[in-house]
């Protein structure tokens, strides 16, 4: 099975994204065919859930558009990513937050990382 998946990964040649997990708030630019023309478009949300590992990995995104919840999932293999930029890393104690979808306004916050400096 490791000849397998490393065979795979060498084929599926993809990009260096930055380190995010679950509770991140991300921007995904990716790139949209319509006919002939492309063009590139922004999607910005938390980060539910990552999934599966090397060349089929997978993360879902969400973000409340006009009252509504919006999910989409991106495959981090896809030609289509353009680009992948952490705007917020937040604070969960669990790898999948599909709890976030039954909650609006204040309860579906994340509390943000804290990161401590060493004063000498």
């Amino acid at each position: 099975m490791d000849i397998i998946k490393e065979i795979s990964n060498e084929l599926n040649e993809s990009k260096q994204w930055p380190s995010f997990s679950s509770g991140d708030t991300i921007t995904v630019t990716y790139k949209i065919k319509e006919g002939s023309k492309e063009r590139l478009q922004s999607f910005q949300g938390t980060v539910i859930q990552r999934r599966g590992s090397g060349s089929t990995e997978t993360f879902t995104i969400r973000k409340m558009s006009g009252g509504t919840g919006v999910e989409r999932i991106f495959p981090l293999g896809s030609p289509f990513l353009e680009k992948i930029v952490v705007n917020k890393e937040g604070s969960v104690r669990r790898s999948r937050l599909f709890y976030l979808r039954e909650r609006t306004g204040k309860s579906a916050r994340i509390k943000e990382k804290k990161y401590f400096s060493k004063k000498k």
